[in-house]
């Protein structure tokens, strides 16, 4: 097995490498484990999904189970995956390690998610089947091992007792007022991290094995073959800048997959409601403990399907059995919290972040695997939530906490609000009969990307929190402060922008970054949402611009949990563009997937008594 192709596949996208060098080694596990390797779990079509399964040495009494299902090669367990594993066999566990259908060497023919109402439901059948299992099976997982849980638990599968999703929004279709189809897009528009994710993971011709091979041979090839690509490096930030995008995969020598027609779909695609994406019409039958993070790329779904979850839960049991926890790290970044030490989230300081992760998970599964109430479980708030800036872990019984209000601040400008050094205001309420701030968008100079909801793109946008004063510079931006603030104000919750805006072209889109201010001038974002105007009236029809007419945009929110220390200021940014951690709006009114030359948009964005433009945030007072 050579080491370069397994670092490749293992590191590409999330939770196989987030954990220190000096944590648990495959000898740990050894020591307390038995293993039984390759099986080969059957679906009800015949088709054989590889399994790794590991129990406690020494016990004989049936088992619950932790199962993890993945897409990433496990021919050799390492990292978050080997430390689940230990941390479950070590409390008593059975653990279930197994390839989607079409990966690695699980038999079949790929799906994104892996057909997790079928496969997933016959897997749980199986393993509950076998006689060292008491019934009772909780998944686990973060990223793409979390992501086709929530499908599962729209089957009601009985031995389906507790699921442990981390990260998992690329699971989440339609929910609410979020339309992000697996993270394929926001507001509307591409996510690149998809498009890049897919180059080292599409895989429609590939090398396998004949099958019905026998456990014996499977046991012996895998110490052989560990069937991983050699993918060639991509420059990311230049290839993203190449048109037309939907040629991006295929320029960069990637294997056929489902690209072209992912990227062809809008965001209300019929189609996108026939995979393994769970949508908010669907059952919700299964207790669930959320894990999720304020620099993730999909923390604003991710909240919305924890409430609802605890709304529309089959029953009471179901609804009261939902748990949530918010943490100040980028993607599945519960595994890098550093000990005796602060995290650093891009350049942004957040403080001591550690929690009992492993007490808290374990507690609840305890609870609905072994029916054991621990101290811990017993103490579990519904929603716990780390509030940056103030640096403190938080509680609460619902999200956003029942004692947030709404506080509203509106655009201002005199002179004009481009770029840092302009008069772009925040005040309290709307004021003159007619003002606007005007710039000039051109896809092909964008605004580019620094920090924010960013993950598995190569670095061809970083994620975390930066200081923006290099961005504000720009005349595209506009730049809109807040006095500053005489006390601490906290944030929590949806902070909603409410913009309304013209522009010369028929289409274009509005971006809206929220900003800490220090008193030295240092400008760290906090969150970001992006818009594409034709899909004002509903993701399911597009309707252009008429030229300088003005229109209300109402974008998905940003949320946080975050305190504007005394002495600070917030800000809001506004532009067309955050590239390439969104695709570019080429401005034509047309696919702008298929398209290569892009027109200028003058954009203005209006704030006045009649076009009140403004940010609603939610807010905690003392």
């Amino acid at each position: 097995m050579r080491l370069i192709k397994l670092v490749q596949s293992m590191l590409f996208l999330c939770c196989f490498s987030f954990l220190n060098a000096d944590e648990i080694k495959l000898s740990d596990l050894e020591s307390i484990s038995e293993a039984d390797t390759m099986v080969m779990v059957p679906m009800r079509d015949g088709i054989r999904l590889a399994t790794d399964i590991y129990r406690p040495k020494d016990i004989n009494e049936d088992l619950p189970l932790i199962f993890i299902k993945t897409p990433y090669n496990f021919n050799e367990i390492r990292g978050a995956t080997l430390q689940w594993t230990h941390e479950a066999v070590k409390r008593g566990y059975a653990v279930a390690i197994q390839n989607e259908r079409g990966r690695y060497y699980s038999e079949g023919e790929w799906e994104i998610l892996g057909n997790p109402r079928t496969d997933g439901f016959d897997a749980l059948s199986w393993f509950t089947d076998q006689s060292w299992s008491n019934g009772n099976v909780g998944t686990l997982g973060c990223s793409s091992s979390a992501e086709w849980q929530m499908a599962l638990a729209s089957q009601d599968h009985p031995a389906h007792k507790a699921m442990v999703p981390m990260a998992s929004g690329a699971g989440i279709g339609r929910v609410g007022e979020f339309y992000e189809q697996g993270n394929w897009f926001k507001g509307g528009v591409h996510q690149t991290l998809f498009s890049v994710w897919l180059y080292s993971v599409q895989q429609q011709i590939y090398p396998r094995f004949p099958a019905g091979m026998s456990q014996e041979d499977l046991q012996r090839l895998r110490k052989l073959y560990d069937l991983a690509p050699d993918m060639p490096e991509v420059d990311w930030i230049k290839q993203l800048r190449k048109l037309p995008s939907i040629d991006w995969l295929k320029d960069a020598g990637a294997n056929t997959g489902p690209m072209e027609t992912l990227m062809k779909r809008t965001p209300d695609h019929p189609d996108w409601y026939d995979g393994g994406l769970y949508h908010d019409n669907e059952e919700f039958n299964v207790p669930a403990f959320w894990f999720n993070s304020w620099f993730d790329v999909s923390q604003g779904p991710n909240l919305a399907v924890f409430n609802h979850a605890r709304e529309n839960g089959k029953d009471k049991v179901v609804r009261n059995g939902q748990y949530m926890l918010m943490a100040p790290t980028l993607h599945c970044g519960f595994y890098r919290i550093p000990k005796d030490k602060d995290l650093i989230v891009g350049e942004l300081n957040v403080g001591d972040a550690t929690f009992p992760l492993y007490d808290q998970m374990f507690g609840f599964f305890d609870f609905y695997l072994k029916d054991d109430k621990s101290k811990i479980f017993k103490k579990l708030p519904k929603v716990q939530y780390y509030t940056m800036g103030k640096n403190i872990w938080q509680s609460a019984d619902a999200w956003p906490p029942k004692t947030a209000k709404p506080m509203t601040l509106f655009l201002a400008s005199n002179a004009g609000a481009n770029s840092l050094f302009g008069d772009g205001e925040l005040i309290d309420h709307a004021r003159s009969p007619s003002a606007n701030d005007q710039f000039t968008y051109d896809p092909m100079n964008p605004v580019p990307a620094l920090g924010g909801g960013v993950c598995c793109n190569k670095d061809a946008a970083l994620g975390g929190s930066y200081d923006q004063r290099g961005i504000e510079a720009r005349q595209d931006v506009l730049v809109y402060s807040s006095n500053v603030m005489e006390q601490d104000l906290e944030v929590t919750g949806n902070v909603r922008p409410v913009i309304y805006i013209s522009s010369s072209a028929k289409d274009t889109d509005l971006t809206v970054k929220l900003v800490d201010v220090y008193p030295d001038g240092r400008a760290f974002n906090i969150d970001d949402t992006i818009f594409r105007v034709r899909y004002r009236d509903g993701y399911d029809k597009q309707v252009f611009m008429e030229k300088q007419k003005v229109y209300e945009i109402k974008p998905t929110p940003m949320s946080t949990s975050y305190v504007f220390k005394q002495g600070h200021k917030i800000r809001i940014e506004i532009s067309s563009s955050k590239f390439p951690q969104y695709m570019r709006n080429l401005n034509t009114g047309g696919n702008n997937y298929d398209e290569t030359v892009g027109i200028v948009a003058e954009n203005t964005i209006h704030h006045s008594f009649q076009y009140p433009s403004k940010i609603i945030f939610s807010v905690i007072q003392d």
